[in-house]
């Protein structure tokens, strides 16, 4: 919840589509009880402190799940989002997810440009203001020369 009010309006927009200034108990449920397998959330923390969440749930019965980042304004264009895509990728992939998809408001050219410099392919539809986003995680499909330079953490 703390996290959750120190994002700016825009990006609380841009994730929700909507004025959302505050979680209710049920979203903070659901946003934080993960299965590991077709719901998975994983973070980023800048010593005690959330800085960005980046998540997939899959669609029931499917290969597919949606992913959402979020990441705090403040620490944003540091290359979060990708680090977190490829990671959430990465653990998809291992649990039999084979496609993402997304929705992003039409205006959310960084969310775009995540997606656009993964090294997936996308395939894109835009309806009333928002872009909905599918793509293929199969590694053998990437294209690296899309993607920024993976980096090594020394965590």
């Amino acid at each position: 919840m703390a996290f959750h009010q120190r994002l700016s309006f825009d990006s609380i927009y841009r994730r929700y589509f909507y004025e959302h200034p505050r979680l209710t108990h049920d979203e903070v449920r659901h946003l934080t009880q993960v299965d590991y397998v077709d719901r998975l959330a994983l973070v980023v923390e800048d010593g005690e402190e959330l800085v960005a969440v980046g998540r997939y749930d899959r669609s029931p019965n499917t290969t597919t799940a949606e992913v959402a980042f979020v990441v705090r304004d403040d620490y944003q264009h540091f290359g979060l989002g990708h680090r977190l895509l490829d990671t959430l990728t990465d653990a998809a992939w291992a649990r039999g997810v084979t496609t993402f998809s997304a929705e992003t408001l039409y205006t959310n050219r960084d969310m775009m440009s995540l997606f656009r410099h993964s090294g997936h392919t996308l395939t894109t539809s835009v309806s009333r203001g928002e872009v909905s986003v599918r793509f293929s995680i199969d590694p053998g499909e990437r294209d690296e020369s899309l993607a920024p330079p993976k980096t090594v953490s020394s965590d």
